[in-house]
């Protein structure tokens, strides 16, 4: 397999899919002064279209660019052996589960998400593709949460929120109310400071 993205979150999963037993083939990434990363090689474009990945960016809207600029490519879904997953959720295709996650009962996720280190995704969840819930951030159950959505560190959504489509939610935020498409939202509780019209 190969991981797209040079970095330290590549890192992180590098480490993920070795301690799944998969072997890494290399990393990918169009910076060419980057040589080596975690004593792989890094390739500076894609071997073959018919290889397995998983998209190791942190960034959301560059994650979904990669994807539909190389969907020929075998997604691969990576989930930490130390996270705890409801054996009724349903995890898509190019999602990273990290270390400490948990994911309770009939909570559907998404494509190319990332659930970071130790959040907390409760029952009835649904994560759209491309989302990134961040180390610590919690979200209680029924909660839905739109395409690309970042959901900041700590952060803290209580039940039967619906949060939009790429919304960004600040560190340590407490959402109590719906946010709608493009906001961003900060403080306890969250308030709207910004919201995108472009999307």
């Amino acid at each position: 397999m190969y991981l797209l993205g040079a970095s330290g979150h590549g890192k992180v999963i590098a480490e993920i899919a070795s301690l799944n037993h998969l072997d890494i083939n290399a990393f990918i990434d169009d910076n060419q002064s980057i040589q080596k990363l975690m004593n792989y090689d890094v390739l500076h474009q894609l071997p073959s279209p018919n290889i397995e990945m998983v998209i190791s960016v942190g960034n959301n809207a560059i994650r979904k660019k990669i994807a539909e600029k190389y969907n020929q490519v075998t997604y691969l879904t990576l989930i930490h052996p130390n996270s705890n997953i409801s054996t009724s959720a349903n995890i898509e295709k190019g999602t990273v589960v990290m270390a400490g996650v948990s994911v309770n009962a009939d909570v559907v996720i998404g494509k190319h998400c990332i659930l970071n280190t130790n959040a907390s995704i409760d029952h009835d969840c649904q994560i759209e593709d491309f989302v990134h819930i961040s180390p610590n951030a919690a979200l209680a159950g029924n909660v839905q949460v739109g395409e690309g959505t970042h959901i900041g560190m700590g952060a803290a959504v209580i039940q039967g929120i619906k949060i939009g489509k790429w919304c960004q939610i600040g560190a340590g935020a407490v959402i109590i109310s719906d946010v709608p498409d493009g906001a961003t939202v900060v403080g306890n509780p969250g308030k709207i400071i910004k919201i995108n019209s472009g999307l």
